[in-house]
């Protein structure tokens, strides 16, 4: 770190200082019950972070529906960040990421037989999963990024760090990234470290278990990103691997995602012909932005030349007419799921189907 950055970071410190103050006030009035926290009559999960952004909720909040979509109702519900509606919305066949969110329409587009809903109140938002006018049947409810909307009581909650940019290497907001103090932690009855390398061995495993410190009780899993197949997001053209890459192929990787790296990594493991067009996360690509976007792509070589991009940014891309018929032939997605390290995903499901089993309304 520079000699300038440092002096920033340093200076920004008491205002982490005022910043905890003001949250650790916040749960301690939610500990000693003076502000109220809801339970509700069916299992209710939460996905969440001590950090702002770029841990894997999504795709982790994706492996919890299909683990459990095919033995119980499912809904999720989220805030819809960037959203352009207000209040309570269920997503629909024809809502679009302005309606819900680009996070929410990605999950309603990939899982149709599942619930999908979003609400700044969540409160508010379960309450209407829960009423069989709205959303019949629902049996379990998961909470996408709200693990300190306090006002909620899940049964259970997640808690995912990043391998590379764990909580307890961080500070909070404005000097670090965190959202509340590291403590908040106990709140969690998972902890789970994301984006670990494949080959994570024993000896590493275990020194992070130490920098951890899980509370008794607590269950740590490690996870990984795992990468499918390029889909195509307009053409009709069949998928393809990416292994099918090769050092002839130029790749433009187009993000608005928070923490692209591992993505760029992955592709620059098959080319080392990689251009990234990186924006902020859940950014609204403009006409000016796409400008860009196309200018980027027409530099490549017009015969080994193809567009990559995560689900994320595609529901955002989708109807813009600024695109031009090149680009949008070659624009592929690149979907990305989640694997336990360890062998530990089946300990990891038992986990979870039992608490959902033993908590549904039924009983």
């Amino acid at each position: 770190m520079e000699a300038s950055s440092v002096r920033i970071f340093r200076s920004l410190y008491p205002l982490s200082f005022l910043y905890g103050c003001g949250v650790r006030v916040r749960n301690w009035l939610f500990d000693q019950g003076l502000l109220p926290s809801r339970r509700f009559p069916l299992p209710v999960i939460s996905v969440g972070n001590l950090a702002v952004g770029g841990t894997g909720k999504t795709p982790h909040t994706e492996y919890l529906i299909r683990l459990l979509r095919n033995d119980w109702q499912v809904a999720v519900l989220s805030r819809g960040y960037r959203r352009k509606s207000k209040g309570f919305v269920l997503a629909s066949a024809s809502a679009t990421a302005a309606d819900i969110g680009d996070e929410p329409y990605q999950m309603a587009h990939k899982f149709p037989d599942i619930y999908v809903a979003v609400d700044s109140d969540r409160c508010e938002g379960i309450d209407r999963l829960t009423d069989s006018r709205t959303a019949p049947g629902v049996e379990v409810i998961l909470l996408d990024d709200a693990f300190q909307h306090r006002y909620v009581r899940p049964g259970l909650s997640l808690l995912l760090t990043d391998y590379h940019r764990p909580f307890f290497q961080d500070a909070l907001l404005p000097a670090g990234r965190l959202r509340e103090p590291v403590a908040g932690r106990r709140r969690a009855e998972v902890m789970v470290v994301t984006k670990c390398p494949p080959g994570l061995g024993e000896d590493d495993r275990q020194r992070y278990l130490q920098a951890l410190a899980p509370y008794p009780g607590q269950q740590v899993f490690f996870t990984t990103l795992v990468y499918g197949a390029l889909q195509p997001l307009f053409a009709h053209r069949p998928e393809r691997r990416l292994d099918t890459l090769g050092a002839e192929d130029h790749v433009l990787l187009l993000t608005g995602i928070a923490a692209p790296a591992p993505l760029q990594r992955e592709v620059a493991r098959y080319t080392p012909h990689v251009v990234s067009v990186s924006f902020a996360d859940h950014h609204d690509f403009s006409a000016s932005d796409l400008r860009r976007v196309e200018e980027a792509f027409h530099r490549l070589p017009e015969d080994r030349r193809i567009v990559v991009t995560t689900e994320k940014d595609a529901s955002r891309l989708l109807g813009h007419a600024e695109l031009s018929e090149a680009l949008k032939e070659r624009l592929y997605v690149l979907p990305v799921e989640v694997d336990f390290l360890f062998h530990e995903k089946e300990r990891f499901n038992q986990y979870i189907t039992a608490y959902v089993r033993e908590n549904t309304r039924s009983r």
